[in-house]
């Protein structure tokens, strides 16, 4: 069997033969497999250069989802963090409402207010250890850049910030023992950097400045390097505990003081940055919540000297005052509160009430035009058989037919009056029974009358003016003895009074069948008044007007007899009736 030989065992015994047939397979597998992997590349060539004609297309997109992936990520920090969008200028001022230091949890971060580049252009910020002056000094610079990345800040609205060209900080201890440089040194070296890029445009932040060298020395050397910042016109923060530099900020114009708020009844530190107050280190107060010795303290206060002492109790009482003006300010904004709100409540009654007037209007409206349409529909219905009895002119009025006009006139005259009586008061009770002479009152009129008979089937004959007529004894309240009772609250009331006692009534200009149910309505008036004697005036025209009248006078049962009138009365022109 043909074939290669690759190798032979240990003893000899055994050869390990390729067969040719094998040889020949492999050979053409390594063939095809070459050919497969020239195919690829070739394959790949083709697409990359169909792909590279649209290469600036593509690397535009890439730039632009990653442009916004950068947004997407700024708004996804904006969320988590609140924030909201400043105001930006390029005039130095900045002006933070309740800002945020970003890297510090939001359950545990204190926001504070922050002003700057507005009425001062340096602030000065003392105040003890651990109380928050390198936060602050830190939540100015970041949030300075935070904004000048395009990010949206963790402060409160209305907050603004400035563009300025080189933000400068020296912030921390960076001493090195293999550059042989000690604290001081260090801060010395990054202050001569800052001081040679400083301009107009620039945000400096000194941490601790002067510090780690002679108080004396220290304080001196951060006075100049302050003056020497401001004649370039930076915008400028920095910490220190040095006395000379609180005394600098009172009398500089343009530097402000500020410090971070110690709470000494807790001896703990609120970390609320308060514009226009020195602070006070409190080291003594700090130093014996630690667990110092109090004798130890009590002597090194007798160390301090005289001047610094007179400083530090000037600096207390201001702090004192401070927050005696900061409670009376709370109780002021508490009192304003309150008015505004009561004021809201107030203007919201208000609004209400105007609702509601202008919804029992508009009810009221509805109820009139009801009433109206209701009216106009009776009226018609009155015109109509008027329009009936006028084609039956010829004919005498039944006393069915005048009962039933008299009463759609009277349910007319009803239905139009949208007036109601008062309600009667169901509690009161007459102190004692009525007897002729006595003084009442009509309660649902309130009217006075007098009693003309005793009461019988539960109603009394009254006379009120000159009318006369039964009331029920529930409607009547006895006068002179006991006031007469009136409903709690507002109610309309329909006042009646007495119709005058006229003599006469005027008919000119009246059709026939309006003149005689004027008529009748006339003598039932003259009639219950017990007038003797009463005149028609009709004119005397061409006659139709009075030749109706007393042809209707004949049937009255109320007229006795009747005449035209004499000289002097009105001649043809009136009818005189004699009353039964």
């Amino acid at each position: 069997m043909p074939g290669l030989v690759h190798d032979t065992s240990a003893s000899g015994a055994t050869v390990f033969v390729e067969p040719m047939a094998v040889v020949e397979a492999n050979n053409q597998i390594r063939v095809l497999q070459s050919e497969e992997l020239e195919e690829i590349n070739r394959i790949l060539r083709e697409l990359s250069a169909e792909a590279g004609e649209f290469a600036e297309g593509i690397i535009q997109s890439y730039h632009i989802a990653v442009e916004l992936n950068l947004i997407f990520a700024k708004a996804q920090v904006a969320y988590r963090m609140k924030a909201v969008t400043p105001e930006i200028g390029e005039d130095g001022k900045t002006l933070l409402h309740a800002a945020r230091h970003p890297l510090i949890a939001k359950e545990k971060v204190v926001p504070t207010d922050i002003t700057l580049g507005d009425r001062f252009d340096t602030l000065i910020i003392t105040g003890p250890n651990t109380g928050g002056k390198t936060v602050a000094l830190k939540t100015l610079g970041l949030l300075t850049l935070m904004a000048l990345c395009g990010l949206m800040l963790p402060a409160g609205a209305g907050s603004r910030v400035s563009v300025f060209s080189h933000i400068l900080a020296d912030i921390g201890d960076e001493q090195s023992i293999e550059q042989s440089l000690s604290t001081f040194s260090a801060h010395m070296t990054n202050l001569i950097k800052i001081l040679h890029l400083a301009d107009s445009r620039s945000l400096v932040l000194l941490d601790e400045l002067g510090a780690g060298t002679d108080p004396v020395e220290g304080a001196a050397l951060a006075t100049a390097i302050i003056e020497e910042l401001r004649s370039k016109g930076c915008r400028m923060a920095c910490t220190t505990h040095y006395a000379e530099l609180k005394a600098y900020a009172i009398q500089t114009p343009g530097v402000e003081n500020g410090c971070c708020e110690f709470d000494v009844e807790s001896l703990r530190p609120t970390y609320r940055l308060l514009i226009g107050v020195p602070g006070k280190s409190n080291a003594f107060a700090i130093s014996k919540r630690l667990g110092l010795e109090e004798r130890l303290v009590d002597r090194a206060g007798q160390l301090v000297s005289q001047e610094s002492s007179a400083f530090e109790q000037v600096v207390g009482r201001l702090e004192e005052d401070r927050r005696k003006l900061e409670d009376q300010l709370e109780l002021a904004r508490r009192a304003a509160d309150q008015a505004r709100d009561s004021l809201r409540q107030a203007e919201a009654k208000q609004a209400e009430a105007g609702h509601q007037a202008r919804r029992e209007l508009e009810q009221a409206r509805q109820e009139a035009a009801n009433l109206v349409q209701k009216t106009r529909r009776q009226a018609d219905a009155l015109l109509n058989e008027l329009d009936e009895l006028r084609r039956q002119q010829n004919k005498a009025l039944s006393a069915e037919q005048k009962a039933r006009l008299r009463g759609g006139l009277r349910d007319l005259e009803s239905a139009a009056d949208p007036v109601h009586k008062q309600r009667s008061n169901q509690d009161y009770t007459l102190p004692r029974d009525l007897k002729p002479g006595d003084s009442v009152l009509i309660f649902d009129i309130d009217k006075k009358a007098t009693v003309l008979e005793a009461p019988r089937d539960g109603q009394a004959l009254v006379q009120a003016g000159i009318i006369k007529t039964r009331v029920p004894l529930e409607n009547l309240r006895l006068l002179g003895e006991q006031k007469p009772e009136r409903p709690k609250g507002r109610s309309v009331t329909k006042s009646v009074s007495a119709p005058e006692a006229s003599t006469s009534l005027d008919l000119r200009g009246q059709s026939c069948d309006e003149a005689l149910m004027e008529v009748d309505a006339f003598l039932d008036r003259a009639a219950r008044m017990n007038l003797p004697q009463v005149t028609i005036i009709h004119g005397k025209g061409t006659g139709v007007l009075r030749a109706a009248v007393q042809k209707h006078l004949r049937r009255c049962p109320q007229v006795k007899s009747f005449r035209l009138g004499a000289f002097g009365e009105g001649e043809s022109g009136v009818t005189v009736a004699e009353l039964k």
